[in-house]
């Protein structure tokens, strides 16, 4: 099959409303999958609960290290949703350049995982070593071991889902991540509790559960791709394993800067619970279920925020400078307001939100519910910060911009807000709410920093420069 070179330059809306009905179409199943992906997680802390205490808490301490080589390894996918994007908006017949990005990706993934699934053999012995119960690390060792063979299926799924968000085909990936959810709590009732003849596994039965889900969801969208009229031409797999190294080392220059930007993020909110940690466990407690609160409602704007690094790389490619700066308007305020869905309720009904996660009529949860309602106020402003950073930073990385904002990042979340967290939290009476009161800091600065670098790009006569990293 022969790839047309023909040059047809996407056409990008010449209206607001047009840009944000464009962004919307896309926008709104992203940020459903986001939504639906994340209870695959609430589901799985749910049914593992159900084991015992001891699970659970090996459940949350494994997960602490496989997040981590999560967000190490989601640069490469997160770098597939501009090359593809700004090459598609340029030419939107590229069949050749956008099959060796999204290859490559996968490259990338499979090529590291190996790397992963070693490390992951000493799972126990890390966490005996961090004075972890050595029962509770034997048992994280295995559900993270058993769990580690997924994770290049579920970045694969990632590479793939950002492929068709490219091409403004989001709809179907929704429901195939519904399916694959659905999936996920089927093997879950097999394989943990023992059931259709399978023998109780367990914890490790939800690893191998989650990972088999992840599997079989990669070979999901791998046949819908091939059979879908418009990604079919694509043939991302025609020649997988020759190597083309131009795509390889732009997906690697940017995975690179964005991996760094998220583990800056990620490993700030872990620090965080140890900072509670270090207080009480109440407190730490209260943490996790407002962070829980406050991360159910960062899937809806960080869903819009990559239909806008979408939506701006397309314009970006076309070299279409007012259709970027209505897209990247656009996805400022949608990312707003879909993170107001969820604040403005949990700001007006802290009690009733709380009850959500615990029960209020058990005298023990007292102290952590009345230490939930306290945080929820604070975490409102801290939602508000975080859906603007999120667009900001989704923007600029539709942008292939990638280095400023991981120094913008680093300096906001660790030279600024985690200094005041601590002291506040540990050095003055302001107790646990230091703690948010950090946290909201850093977003804070970074989303005024971000938002910063966005406007100077944007408000150069010509601030695209396709194919470089800046």
């Amino acid at each position: 099959m022969k790839d047309t070179k023909i040059m047809h330059v996407t056409q990008m809306p010449k209206t607001w409303t047009g840009e944000m009905l464009s962004l919307l179409r896309i926008g709104v199943p992203m940020a459903l999958a986001q939504f639906i992906q994340f209870f695959i997680f609430f589901i799985d802390t749910v049914m593992i609960g159900r084991i015992g205490p001891e699970d659970l808490a090996a459940a949350g301490l494994g997960l602490v290290i496989y997040f981590g080589f999560w967000m190490l390894f989601s640069g490469p996918v997160m770098a597939v949703t501009p090359l593809i994007s700004q090459t598609l908006g340029k030419n939107k017949d590229d069949l050749q350049k956008t099959r060796h990005y999204v290859r490559m990706a996968i490259w990338v993934i499979f090529l590291i995982a190996p790397i992963f699934i070693f490390i992951t053999l000493f799972t126990e012995n890390i966490l005996t070593f961090l004075g972890q119960d050595p029962v509770i690390s034997a048992k994280a060792g295995k559900y993270v071991f058993v769990l580690a063979f997924g994770l290049p299926f579920a970045l694969a799924v990632m590479v793939l889902r950002n492929f068709l968000a490219a091409l403004e085909k989001t709809f179907i990936p929704l429901l195939l991540v519904g399916l694959c959810t659905a999936l996920n709590v089927i093997l879950n009732y097999i394989f943990i509790f023992g059931n259709f003849g399978v023998p109780r596994l367990e914890l490790m039965g939800a690893g191998i559960a989650s990972s088999l889900s992840y599997c079989i969801g990669f070979f999901i969208f791998l046949y819908y791709i091939s059979k879908d009229k418009r990604t079919h031409k694509f043939q991302i797999f025609q020649n997988f394993f020759s190597i083309k190294f131009t795509q390889l080392n732009e997906i690697l220059r940017l995975g690179g800067p964005i991996s760094i930007t998220t583990l800056f993020e990620g490993m700030l909110f872990n620090v965080a619970i140890i900072i509670m940690g270090l207080i009480g466990v109440m407190e730490a407690a209260a943490y996790q279920v407002t962070l829980n609160i406050a991360s159910l409602a960062f899937m809806l704007p960080y869903g819009m925020s990559m239909a806008g690094a979408v939506r701006i790389g397309l314009a970006a490619g076309a070299r279409d400078n007012e259709a970027a700066k209505r897209a990247a308007s656009t996805t400022v305020i949608a990312c707003i307001c879909a993170i107001m869905i969820i604040a403005i309720p949990v700001s007006l009904y802290p009690e009733i939100t709380a009850s959500l996660f615990l029960d209020l009529k058990k005298e023990v949860n007292s102290n952590v519910i009345n230490l939930v309602i306290g945080f929820l106020p604070i975490a409102t402003g801290f939602m508000l910060f975080d859906s603007i950073q999120v667009a900001a930073n989704q923007l600029l990385r539709g942008l292939k911009d990638v280095n400023w904002p991981m120094l913008l990042t680093g300096i906001s979340y660790w030279l600024f807000g985690f200094p005041i967290a601590y002291i506040l939290a540990l050095k003055t009476d302001v107790g646990p709410k230091g703690v948010w009161y950090g946290l909201m800091a850093g977003l804070a600065l970074a989303s005024i920093l971000l938002s910063g670098r966005l406007l100077s790009k944007l408000n150069k006569d010509n601030y695209f420069s396709i194919g470089s990293v800046k």
